[in-house]
């Protein structure tokens, strides 16, 4: 009899039930979709690390003699070694202007790779070119997202600029490595500017005259190694022959990416699901509550008839776990088909041999469980409360409140209308209850603020990295450090009318036992093509500051202004500098280090040496100069920077739409459930009050005031809460997100915070003309009759 009771209660509100549950299928979606992609990702990169033997160490040097490996075997830890031959190359693809930058990676096939394995997506591998003519095509292997961007095929051919003379590359098949599963320049998103090419290693040495000689090696430590010290003694090793960075797998750059991802979004699945079920366990303890308070005479009926106070109980536990049980299902559906796609999205940046989406069981009984036990403490009380009704207590009507004066009463709420007083005097003398409706308005408002934040974020990095910071067009690097004169040969190309010289050295920055590898950045005293520019897009300037390190770098290292800082130079000539820390700057990419051009050049006893140039184009002029640049013989690449802008946002702006998207509609059912439920409540409630109201001659539209007031009041007091909340949300997952990487600026625009109260708005409207259905419909002889 209770289970019928039950069925028809449910019948009875289930519009109510069906918000409820929807914003439980938000908080169990959000939690399994966010952790799910996560244990996906990670079960991906797990398997393909130990079928691909990913490397726990990492070293680069100028030009090592394969003898070498041999030592680099006997450091205590290593128990393998694997020297290879790179180099960092120009691509050009048959009616493509657009620059490319290919790393070429030579491959034995006499002696197959023990560590960093390549396994082929699609076609064959590569065979050896024993012999191979100048002319003829050199067969190469191609990582799977820049053929999946520029749509290779095995058979494609593209040509690529080897020690300064054009070859031709055959494309044989489509490769995956544990190395590249993130494959960008410079950590940026760019697969369609950059490539990863494995081509025949004796083809690749002949080129470059590297026979008997690499330029990497690859470590697997044995169980138990300390990574640190065969860093530590491989640096020692490599120094003489130009060593240049030696780092562990944390610092690699494809498995820093994946690391840097899973850590976000842990993040946000489990803030934000938290928020949901929060408000979800607010409208159940409302409605639960509500709904004993009109059957206190059926209680006290089932009371009398014998039936025991935990069946009772029970009952309405039942009416709860049901109304959970309908979001459960939903939430799991729809953290199936997100999960999905969001899995989806990350094969466009993550590419492994399989990638697959799916929901563990550990991570299900745990959204489950905790969305259980939420819905049960957040209506213990209701519950608890019903149990210990009497019979006889329960019998009678219950006691009228016993209301005094508001704070508004004697503030001189006389002087407002009838209407308005009998709106305040209501949500005043429900404080809790007009309370947690504000904070549930003010969640909604705030989880839509937090969705766009990342769009204004994203502008704002955009701007500030490429519009104040690089205002360059175009920037070209060489191999090695070359005399300042060659910035004259660029300023003469047709369409160049601004040139700046830059220099980039690979360094350790060492504080006592602290340690942190970086480049050490020389621009120019005053520069105007490459600037240093803060979070709040101030310029820092180098000129009479000395070393000036990010923010978050000196904080790792524990150093103050004024402290002295050991720099250790990591390539070339082995030099230790000790400089004084001049100035900090907060920026968003990176821990950096810098120093006048002309000051590093002094300090390590160069003469007037550059690495890189950033070129300010005439209108127009960028495929001319591109072009031309392909001529320069000490040239190794260039990249364009509004080429890269447009690569990243294909991809960056699309996935930002889509997260904001969904977070909209997550927020707009917060929206829906806690103004609906109010409303339908308050109705419930005021039912007879209303009834009377309309007996006496007040018209539908002053009914409908009365309890639609409450509604605008409470939105319109949570819209600027909400604000400051969301505001608060993006402080806390913008210091949760920070890394030593990245750091995301807190940034709200004004179009956020409208578009945010719009939303809520329009959820809000969209629950009144419900309500005001139900008003219209109200049947007034019903209505009075249930008062006695």
């Amino acid at each position: 009899m209770l289970d019928r009771k039950l069925l028809r209660d449910l019948r009875r509100m289930w519009s109510q039930a069906l918000t409820i549950a929807l914003v439980v299928a938000c908080g169990i979606g959000g939690f399994l979709t966010s952790l799910s992609a996560v244990d996906s990702l990670d079960l991906a990169r797990a398997r393909f690390y130990a079928d691909g033997r990913f490397a726990d160490v990492f070293a680069g040097v100028r030009r090592a003699p394969n003898t070498l490996a041999e030592r680099l075997r006997e450091i205590p830890g290593v128990a393998d070694v694997q020297a290879t031959h790179e180099e960092i190359v120009r691509v050009s693809l048959p009616g493509l202007a657009d620059p490319i930058i290919g790393q070429l990676i030579g491959l034995d096939r006499q002696r197959p790779h023990r560590m960093n394995l390549v396994s082929l997506s699609s076609g064959r591998m590569i065979t050896r070119q024993d012999g191979v003519r100048g002319d003829a095509p050199i067969e190469a292997l191609v990582s799977k997202g820049f053929a999946e961007a520029h749509r290779l095929k095995p058979g494609a051919r593209l040509n690529v600029l080897m020690n300064g003379k054009y070859r031709t590359l055959e494309v044989t098949g489509i490769a995956l490595s544990p190395e590249f599963i993130f494959a960008g320049l410079w950590g940026m998103p760019d697969a369609r500017g950059f490539g990863v090419f494995w081509v025949d290693r004796d083809v690749l040495a002949a080129a470059y005259n590297m026979d008997g000689a690499f330029t990497r090696a690859a470590f697997k430590l044995a169980p138990g190694a300390a990574g640190d010290g065969v860093v530590a003694e491989v640096t020692r090793l490599l120094a003489p022959y130009g060593g240049r960075e030696v780092h562990d797998r944390d610092d690699q750059a494809s498995h820093a990416m994946l690391d840097n991802e899973i850590r976000e979004q842990r993040v946000l699945g489990t803030v934000l699901p938290a928020i949901f079920l929060g408000v979800a366990a607010f409208l159940l303890n409302v409605v639960v509550a509500r709904l004993v308070s009109t059957q206190r005479e059926q209680i006290a009926t089932l009371k009398a008839l014998g039936y025991p106070n935990a069946a009772i109980g029970l009952h309405y536990l039942k009416l709860v776990l049901l109304i959970v049980l309908l979001g459960l299902v939903l939430g799991v559906v729809l953290g199936k088909q997100l999960g999905t796609m969001l899995t989806g999205l990350y094969a466009e940046f993550f590419h492994f041999p399989s990638f697959e989406h799916r929901i563990l069981p550990p991570l299900l009984l745990t959204g489950i469980g905790v969305s259980v036990v939420t819905a049960c403490l957040g209506t213990a009380h209701a519950i608890i409360a019903t149990v210990r009704l009497a019979p006889a207590e329960a019998m009678r009507p219950p006691v009228p409140a016993h209301f005094r004066r508001t704070l508004l009463e004697r503030l001189g709420i006389e002087r407002m209308g009838p209407a308005l007083r009998m709106i305040v005097r209501n949500m005043e003398r429900r404080p809790a209850r007009t309370a947690l409706s504000i904070a549930g308005v003010a969640a909604a408002l705030a989880i839509v603020i937090m969705g766009n934040f990342f769009r204004d974020a994203i502008d704002v990095v955009l701007d500030t990295q490429f519009t104040l910071g690089l205002r360059g067009d175009i920037t070209v690097w060489t191999a090695e450090p070359v005399d300042d004169s060659v910035r004259l040969e660029l300023a003469r190309l047709p369409g160049v009318r601004q040139v700046e010289s830059t220099r980039f050295v690979q360094v350790t920055v060492v504080n006592g036992q602290r340690r942190e590898r970086t480049i050490l950045r020389g621009y120019a005293p005053r520069p105007e093509l490459y600037r240093i520019i803060d979070v709040h897009q101030k310029e820092q300037l180098l000129e009479g500051q000395g070393l000036v390190l990010t923010d978050r770098m000196a904080d790792k290292l524990g150093l103050r202004l004024g402290d002295t800082v050991r720099i250790e130079v990591q390539e070339g000539r082995r030099r230790t500098l000790l400089l004084p820390l001049r100035a900090t700057v907060r920026e968003m990419f990176g821990m950096n280090a810098y120093l006048a051009r002309d000051e590093l050049n002094r300090l390590l006893g160069d003469t007037d040496v550059t690495t890189g140039f950033v070129l300010g184009l005439e209108p127009g002029a960028e495929a001319t100069v591109l072009e031309a640049s392909k001529a320069l013989p000490r040239a190794a690449g260039a990249w364009s920077k509004g080429t890269m802008l447009r690569n990243m946002e294909e991809i960056t702006a699309r996935n930002i739409r889509i997260m904001s998207t969904i977070l909209t509609a997550f927020a707009s059912v917060i929206a829906v459930g806690v103004v609906y439920n109010n409303a339908r409540i308050a109705l419930s409630e005021r039912t007879w009050e209303l009834a009377s109201l309309r007996v006496l001659g007040f018209t539908r539209a002053e009914v409908s005031a009365l309890l639609l007031g409450e509604m605008a009041i409470v939105i319109a007091i949570a819209l600027p809460l909400g604000m400051l909340l969301g505001y608060g949300l993006v402080q806390l997952i913008s210091e949760l997100l920070k890394s030593d990487q990245f750091y995301f600026p807190v940034i709200v625009r004004p179009r956020t915070y409208a578009g945010a109260a719009l939303c809520v708005l329009v959820a809000g409207l969209a629950s009144a003309l419900v309500v005001r259905r139900n008003i219209d419909h109200l049947d007034m002889v019903a209505a009075l009759k249930t008062r006695e």
